[in-house]
């Protein structure tokens, strides 16, 4: 068994094991899902991606975690705290992906919410972001949703093309007010 990292009304979120793989495939290789990273994932990247989150989970602690749904136990995507860069500052960014199927009801800002107050509450963190395509308005309306606002804009190079993003932000006290 994973370990378990938090728990939401609808979502509970554990860290990623191999046996997550075929889940991960059907998200990072669906290109809907992944429209805002140049289209979907071949097998070599998805093993990559999955590879990145054990490192992360063991060197800070953090990463993308596997969202799964408590009524059914179906993994609805992944959602988690990294650490990225945003135009050269290091900043904890919430992020997520979810399964296409899963999409339009509400668990992306259900969880993303659960690990801003997870940054906030328990890794003291002042504030958090989310670092968003210019063009994935589904991610900025759930950034906004969280109290997010928009703070500055940079161009990620990334599979050989230039992608404008909007880093989001909300600090600790906004967060709760």
């Amino acid at each position: 068994m994973s370990h378990l990292i938090l728990q939401t009304e609808r979502l509970l979120l554990r860290e990623m094991t191999p046996l997550d793989l075929p889940d991960l495939r059907e998200m990072l290789q669906d290109s809907r899902v992944m429209y805002a990273y140049e289209g979907p994932f071949a097998d070599e990247e998805v093993q990559l991606w999955l590879d990145r989150q054990f490192t992360r989970y063991r060197e800070d602690g953090i990463g993308l975690w596997a969202a799964v749904e408590r009524e059914s136990g179906s993994m609805v995507g992944q959602v988690g705290l990294t650490w990225q860069d945003a135009d050269g500052a290091r900043v904890l960014e919430v992020g997520y992906l979810l399964k296409y199927r899963f999409w339009h009801k509400g668990y992306a800002a259900e969880a993303a919410r659960g690990c801003a107050d997870c940054a906030f509450r328990q890794m003291g963190a002042d504030r958090v972001y989310s670092i968003i395509r210019d063009s994935n308005i589904p991610s900025q309306k759930v950034a906004r949703r969280n109290g997010m606002q928009p703070e500055f804009t940079f161009v990620k190079h990334y599979r050989g093309v230039d992608m404008p993003h909007i880093v989001f932000s909300v600090s600790r006290e906004d967060f709760y007010r």
